[in-house]
C-alpha cells in the first residue's frame, strides 16, 4: 500500500472512530503499529490478522453456491404485495464465510434503485461503523428482514415479514455467523421473537440459532439522533469482544 493511500485509509479509520466518540487509541497486542515501516491497523498485512479472526478461511466453499441457489429460488418474487412498487429485489451481499452478519429491516429508496443493501446515507454510516470495528464491508455479510422496499420506507407489515423472512433465515443458516448485529427494532424483534423495545434489547448478548446476537440502533435512527452513536459504539464493542477483535480506545 502506497504511503498516500495508507494515510488516507488511516484518516478515514480515525474519522469513523471519532463519529462514535472514541477520543484516543491504544496499541492492541494483536496488531503491530507502524514504528519502523509505517503500517496502520487496516493495512493489507494486518488485514490478514483480522481475517483470521473474522473470515472462515477454511470454510465451506459451497456457501457462495448455496446463497446463489437461494437467490435463484427467490426469483422474481411476487409472494407478497411489496413486489408491486419495487424496482429491484435486494437479496443481500457480502462474504459468504463471514463471522459477522448485519441484519436491517428492509431496503430504502437508494437500495431499491441499486438492488444492494445499505447504500444510501444510512449505508454510508454503516460503512463507518464497520470501519470503526477495524473491518471492511467485504469482510461481513449484510441483509434485511424483507427483500423489497416497503412503500415510503414504512416498517414491514406482519404478513410481509412472514412471507419473506424464511429467505433471511436460510441466509443465516448458510452463513452461520459467530455474531449477528441486528440494526433497529424491526430486525431485533423479529429475530428474538419479542415486542420488547430496542432500548431494552441493546446492550446485551442474545442468541439466535448458533449465533450470538447483539441488537443496536438502525443507522437511519442514528442519523436522526446522533447523540445515540455512543450507545451504538458500546454495542459494537460487545460484538468485537465476541469476535476477539481489538477494541480501539480501550485502556
Amino acid at each position: 500500500m502506497e504511503d498516500k493511500e495508507l494515510l488516507n485509509t488511516l484518516k478515514e479509520y480515525v474519522k469513523a472512530l471519532e463519529e462514535f466518540g472514541v477520543s484516543f487509541l491504544t496499541l492492541p497486542d494483536e496488531i503491530e503499529f507502524a514504528k519502523n515501516n509505517n503500517k496502520s491497523i487496516i493495512t493489507e498485512e494486518n488485514d490478514k490478522t483480522l481475517k483470521k479472526k473474522i473470515n472462515r478461511m477454511e470454510g465451506d466453499k459451497s456457501k457462495k453456491e448455496l446463497l446463489n441457489n437461494l437467490r435463484n429460488k427467490l426469483g422474481n418474487c411476487k409472494r407478497c404485495k411489496l413486489h408491486k412498487e419495487r424496482n429491484n429485489i435486494v437479496f443481500g451481499e457480502g462474504n459468504p464465510n463471514a463471522k459477522l452478519m448485519f441484519i436491517g429491516e428492509g431496503p430504502g429508496r437508494d437500495e431499491d434503485i441499486q438492488g444492494r443493501p445499505f447504500v444510501g446515507r444510512a449505508g454510508k454510516l454503516l460503512d463507518k461503523m464497520i470501519m470503526a470495528m477495524g473491518l471492511k464491508r467485504e469482510d461481513v455479510y449484510i441483509a434485511n428482514v424483507v427483500k423489497c422496499r416497503p412503500p415510503n420506507n414504512r416498517n414491514p407489515e406482519e404478513d410481509e415479514v412472514a412471507i419473506c423472512s424464511p429467505f433471511l433465515i436460510k441466509q443465516i443458516e448458510i452463513i452461520n455467523p459467530t455474531v449477528i448485529i441486528s440494526l433497529g427494532a424491526v430486525s431485533a424483534q423479529f429475530l428474538l421473537n419479542t415486542k420488547v423495545n430496542i432500548t431494552r434489547l441493546r446492550g446485551n448478548i442474545h442468541r439466535f440459532k448458533n449465533s450470538n446476537l447483539v441488537a443496536t440502533y438502525h443507522p437511519a435512527y442514528l442519523l436522526r439522533n446522533p447523540s445515540k452513536k455512543k450507545n451504538a459504539w458500546e454495542d459494537l464493542k460487545i460484538a468485537m469482544k465476541l469476535l476477539g477483535l481489538p477494541i480501539p480506545g480501550k485502556k
